[in-house]
């Protein structure tokens, strides 16, 4: 039961933290401001900070390293998220007030996703090593893709999920509020925002099969890779509204990210002929995300 403790409290710190926001905070459909979108995204990571300050204290400064690098690695990725959500809000014409409800939901379906993929990959891992050069080269592999592939190369209306939608013709024309369902001359129908919902969903589940390996790569212990995976999706709504309207003026962080993949993908693949210290992957990381975000600046 002592063992289980931290997953509970933790598990619910997040239900609780999910209902205020849905409940309180956020009960009227209403465009969120910059300011109120920085200032959210603020308080995550404070919140995550706060926490790794717990782990070093209850856990010692190794797994406080390893769950901030962890962090700083979904935290980096999600900014990807960012850049197709842009073009999937455009793409469904979603009306500002309503994009905020299907980020939220989105992230209740990520946590869910992340959790059992989390699940999954530590049993795989535990139970054949080999598994680790397979995501190793997966990583690094999807990094190399990442140059050549940009965000405009989705399409989501080439979605399976949505595809059937509008093939079997339950879809209504228009928005109806908020609403992701609607009944109309007796049919049920899913309005654009739920279509919306299913692309943010399948997005979150591509970036899940990337993010997922790229951490085990820092760490083999559940706990970490979990907290540090929900503190970064816990704050991908505000840094989603926080960015939105700047994100396409950083075109050089793909490459930053791309990196971050590959040098993670060979660590893996290299992890039985020598283990890079989680200090220099840091760094490392560290260094790349803020070189391909400053690139653009001194381009001007």
């Amino acid at each position: 039961m002592k063992e289980m403790l931290p997953w509970i409290l933790f598990n619910t710190f997040v239900l609780m933290m999910i209902a205020l926001d849905l409940g309180v905070f956020r009960r009227k459909a209403q465009k969120v401001s910059f300011r109120e979108a920085l200032t959210w995204s603020g308080v995550w990571v404070i919140l995550a900070l706060i926490f790794n300050g717990w782990v070093y204290y209850s856990m010692g400064q190794q797994k406080a390293v390893e769950f901030l690098t962890g962090y700083l690695i979904e935290k980096s990725l999600s900014v990807d998220n960012i850049f197709v959500f842009v073009l999937i809000f455009s793409f469904f014409k979603v009306p500002e007030e309503h994009r905020y409800k299907v980020l939220a939901w989105g992230v209740i379906g990520a946590l869910a996703m992340r959790a059992l993929f989390i699940a999954l990959g530590s049993v795989l891992i535990s139970q054949f090593h080999w598994v680790i050069y397979v995501f190793g080269a997966f990583l690094a592999f999807t990094g190399y893709k990442m140059f050549k592939k940009s965000a405009e190369d989705m399409h989501p209306e080439d979605n399976p999920f949505v595809h059937w939608f509008i093939k079997k013709g339950k879809v209504s024309n228009e928005y109806h509020g908020n609403k992701f369902f609607v009944t109309l001359n007796g049919k049920k129908l899913a309005t654009p925002l739920f279509l919306c919902l299913l692309s943010i969903e399948f997005t979150d589940l591509i970036f899940a099969v990337d993010s997922i390996p790229a951490i085990f790569a820092i760490t083999n212990d559940t706990f970490i890779v979990y907290t540090s995976n929900v503190f970064a999706i816990l704050g991908l709504r505000s840094l989603y509204f926080a960015l939105e309207g700047i994100i396409t003026k950083f075109p050089y962080l793909r490459y930053g990210l791309a990196v971050v993949l590959i040098f993670i993908g060979f660590k893996m693949l290299l992890v039985d002929v020598y283990k890079v210290p989680v200090y220099i992957s840091l760094g490392f990381i560290s260094l790349a995300i803020t070189v391909s975000v400053l690139w653009k600046n001194n381009s001007r």
